[in-house]
């Protein structure tokens, strides 16, 4: 399946960060199973400097773009407003969590890469 990176900005906004920690517990309760199934594979925050949390990123393992606007639709932190500028792009991983991908091997063998 092709992987897709989304930055998803906060709100820059009074309270923003009051919503965040509102619809923490059901973005992380919604995150588990994708996060069990393998669909999840980083998610984490990008900070401010002052490390305050600025932006969420996420590496999404997804049959196609439908299929991550589709989850994105139903993610509390779009449904709460604590993101404001979502961006989505396709990416290809070479190294994960267990090193090099077969991906990233069959590429360096002359195979295309399946998007």
């Amino acid at each position: 399946m092709p992987q897709f990176c989304i930055i998803a900005h906060d709100r820059a906004e009074p309270g923003g960060a009051e919503r965040r920690q509102a619809a923490r517990r059901a973005h992380f309760d919604r995150m588990k199973p994708y996060v069990e199934r393998g669909s999840v594979l980083f998610a984490g925050s990008m900070l401010a400097e002052d490390g305050s949390m600025a932006a969420s990123i996420l590496v999404l393992d997804m049959p196609d773009r439908a299929a991550v606007e589709a989850w994105l639709a139903e993610e509390p932190y779009v449904r709460n407003r604590v993101w404001d500028r979502v961006e989505v792009k396709p990416i290809f991983v070479a190294v994960d969590g267990r090193g090099i991908t077969p991906s990233w091997l069959d590429l360096m063998r002359g195979v295309p890469a399946a998007h």
